[in-house]
């Protein structure tokens, strides 16, 4: 019997762009042994995700999440609590599209991101969890991570991550700590903090040298907890992070760890956001669970390097 793909679709992502080549994006998972659909996610709440549950549970061998990285997050939320997932793909149409870049996937052209189903490999990717929802790529908190609810969408469809990066630079000097404790695998951490996120792959905010050493498939998130909110002491970091020289700046926690929970602690007079994939996760306190290898995703495997993985990559 012919394997089935469902594509879900955001139709207002990258303007508009999947639903021009709709057809010929198809036209490629057919080509690649697929009986094909699509699906074109509504304003509902939980749209993609809903479709991609109902689309696994009727047997569907693979999925694609069509869309920014708010779309795969939903996608992913869809299947990752099911004891049998189908495979993944990624056509990127959002504003960073951290994801499609982690996976080596092209970011400027739905059909040839569609194309890379061609190659017929998968990457065996981790997965977080924060309580009862799931996240593929960052999860953080912190008054920098509000930044992402803080971007108007008109703005962000206008210059895209240059929009996060002056934003970014106007909140620098409103930044607080908040008062934490951190608990993860080696230890804790009981302190202030003005940001701390876990990363699943090395692309986090449109750049890749925060997390150089991220590995796709060991079952770690890497933590980061950025100590300080001084203004000198943030655009120091800011400097060093941007060249990878980070990670043993005194200011800075940086682990890898299977869990980690976020408490907390003393006079946070506003409740600590948890920012999942860019989207709002809820408040703190959390529980961050790392499920090892746990969703297969088609990936530009032969132009990633190996140590970006511990396993193989899997044949389609």
């Amino acid at each position: 019997m012919k394997k089935r793909a469902r594509i879900i679709y955001n139709p207002t992502s990258g303007r508009e762009a999947i639903r021009r080549d709709l057809v010929d994006i198809l036209n490629v998972y057919e080509l690649a042994g697929y009986e094909t659909s699509a699906f074109a996610t509504t304003p509902e709440e939980n749209s993609a995700q809903d479709e991609a549950r109902r689309a696994a549970l009727d047997g569907f061998e693979l999925i694609v999440a069509a869309g920014g990285d708010g779309t795969i997050n939903e996608v992913v939320n869809g299947i990752a609590d099911l004891d049998e997932r189908p495979v993944m793909a990624v056509i990127p149409a959002g504003t960073t599209n951290d994801y499609a870049r982690a996976l080596h996937i092209p970011r400027d052209n739905p059909l040839e991101a569609a194309k890379v189903i061609l190659q017929k490999k998968a990457a065996r990717m981790d997965i977080g969890q924060a309580n009862d929802k799931y996240f593929m790529n960052i999860a953080a908190g912190g008054s920098l991570s509000e930044l992402t609810y803080s971007v108007p969408s008109k703005l962000k469809s206008m210059y895209g991550y240059l929009a996060y990066v002056v934003k970014g630079a106007e909140m620098l000097p409103q930044i607080r700590p908040m008062n934490l404790r951190i608990e993860y695998d080696d230890g804790v951490y009981d302190g202030p903090s003005s940001l701390f996120f876990l990363a699943l792959t090395n692309s986090v905010g449109g750049f890749e040298q925060i997390v150089p050493d991220a590995k796709l498939d060991d079952g770690k998130f890497t933590l980061l907890v950025l100590k300080t909110s001084k203004l000198n002491e943030l655009m120091a970091i800011m400097t060093e992070a941007l060249k990878g020289k980070h990670m043993d700046d005194p200011n800075i926690l940086y682990v890898k760890s299977n869990e980690v929970k976020i408490i907390p602690e003393g006079d946070n007079k506003n409740p600590i956001m948890i920012n999942l994939d860019g989207e709002y996760g809820g408040d703190a306190p959390v529980d961050f669970v790392n499920h090892h290898a746990h969703i297969a995703m088609v990936a530009n495997v032969d132009d990633m390097t190996d140590n970006q993985f511990t396993l193989p990559s899997v044949d389609l």
